[in-house]
């Protein structure tokens, strides 16, 4: 059984880093980071405490993948455009901000989210294959394949949106 106040204490703050660096925004990086703990609390029993590093940043990851692509599937209110007028205002090139938007959504739609968490791990934060497919679980080979199909499919997509 994990200690998780214990864990909170030593890697809370390696957790709010990593809340921070995916989400951009203090506040959403706060509640991120509660509730990556609140679900090693949910799953205590469940979880060994040999990696508890790796496992609590793959588990934050996830949670703001997941916050970030809920967010996204959000409609927006009349009012609620400040912060997207924020962006826009605040970008050098909003069309090229859209195209690699939609360009990346293009190709993620149909991966499995943990996909998504392999590239942001990979090619954002510049992990190794090793570390990589260490923290998701997988064999580097696997992890390979994955990153290689992601590849091809983006430069399918690539090609087709020319």
């Amino acid at each position: 059984m994990l200690d998780v106040e214990a864990l909170y204490r030593k890697y809370g703050p390696m957790v709010l880093r990593r809340c921070r660096s995916l989400l951009g925004d203090e506040d959403k990086a706060q509640d991120a980071m509660q509730e990556t703990f609140v679900r090693a609390l949910r799953s205590g029993s469940r979880l060994s405490d040999a990696a508890p590093s790796s496992l609590l940043y793959c588990m934050a990851t996830n949670v703001c993948l997941n916050a970030m692509r809920a967010e996204r599937s959000r409609p927006r209110s009349a009012g609620g455009g400040d912060e997207l007028l924020e962006a826009i205002a605040g970008s050098d090139d909003v069309e090229a901000l859209g195209l690699a938007r939609r360009l990346v959504d293009g190709i993620f739609e149909r991966e499995e989210p943990s996909t998504r968490t392999m590239a942001v791990l990979h090619y954002v934060d510049g992990l190794t294959l090793e570390e990589t497919a260490e923290r998701v679980g997988l064999s580097v080979s696997g992890l390979r394949k994955r990153l290689a199909r992601l590849r091809e499919r983006a430069r399918l997509f690539m090609e087709d949106g020319e």
